[in-house]
């Protein structure tokens, strides 16, 4: 999974599976399957989509059957039409059962985003600006649905609060002005450490461009607003769209010469891709 350990989601799955197994087991497929039967099963998607967590899927059914066989037709960020074998599972007929809804839950979830990410990448196409996901994921998961963004082919803003500086509003109507709230981080900071202001209008970004800064994240602006926004910064800071971005709107956000669109939706609220696994008749 482009890097990511199988020790950064077996503890997830574990978890996932604890949640769904409770105390007494899957007492349905206990008793209508006897033990150490075999079988095998197919992962189908069901509509058009990037395809993600097929390692994740393999994993929950070799959790609970270490001799199960996974073969994969596809690979993490392929796009894929409806009604596309995605996989063959062999193994016990118990595992198989036992493990669907877990596997089903991450691959449509992630699969999802990757395929909300494609849609909004796709968008913008020739404009320059890049799409970047935030830190509005569900919690526990954020790896994973990064993961997802990048397959999907976005990029990823910060993963955690220690990795980069992003001075918000509430820091700077605590501190009480934007160069206050600067001066505070550069002298706790080293000079590597990227520093990004968030800024709601032109005369907050006129005060932003006075502070050593990397980046301005121009939020809930109209568009008018942004192209004025990208003139007066002239190249010297990154800029960041963000707020209220949507499929509809992102063209337009694109094309007024910023360097980033960010938005929560393709991690909070993109829809899940529908994937199955279908047994045998």
């Amino acid at each position: 999974m482009d890097g990511l350990p199988i020790a950064l989601f077996d503890a997830a799955i574990l978890g996932a599976l604890s949640e769904d197994l409770g105390v007494g087991g899957d007492i349905t497929t206990n008793a209508t399957i006897p033990s150490g039967e075999q079988a095998t099963a197919n992962l189908v998607v069901r509509e058009p989509g990037r395809v993600i967590g097929l390692d994740i899927a393999a994993r929950v059914f070799q959790l609970l059957d270490p001799g199960c066989k996974f073969l994969s037709f596809v690979a993490d960020g392929d796009a894929v039409q409806a009604s596309i074998v995605l996989a063959t599972i062999t193994g016990e007929a118990r595992a198989l059962l036992t493990g669907e809804r877990t596997a089903l839950n991450y691959m449509t979830h992630l699969s999802g985003i990757a395929t909300a990410t494609a849609s909004f990448v796709a968008a913008v196409e020739g404009t320059g600006a890049r799409i970047v996901c935030t830190r509005k994921t569900t919690p526990g998961l954020r790896s994973l649905e990064k993961y997802a963004v990048r397959m999907g082919g976005g990029q990823n803003h910060r993963f955690a609060l220690d990795q980069s500086v992003l001075i918000k509003d509430n820091h700077i109507a605590y501190t009480g002005s934007i160069s206050e709230a600067v001066d505070r981080v550069r002298s706790r900071v080293g000079h590597t450490v990227f520093v990004e202001v968030e800024v709601d209008t032109l005369a907050q970004l006129e005060q932003a461009l006075r502070c050593r800064i990397d980046a301005v994240l121009l939020d809930n602006m109209s568009v008018a607003t942004l192209r004025d926004a990208v003139e007066m910064v002239d190249g010297r800071v990154v800029t960041e769209a963000s707020g209220g971005v949507r499929l509809e709107t992102v063209r337009e956000i694109a094309e007024t010469g910023v360097n980033m669109i960010s938005t929560g939706w393709i991690t909070a609220s993109a829809p899940s891709l529908d994937i199955a696994l279908d047994w045998p008749t």
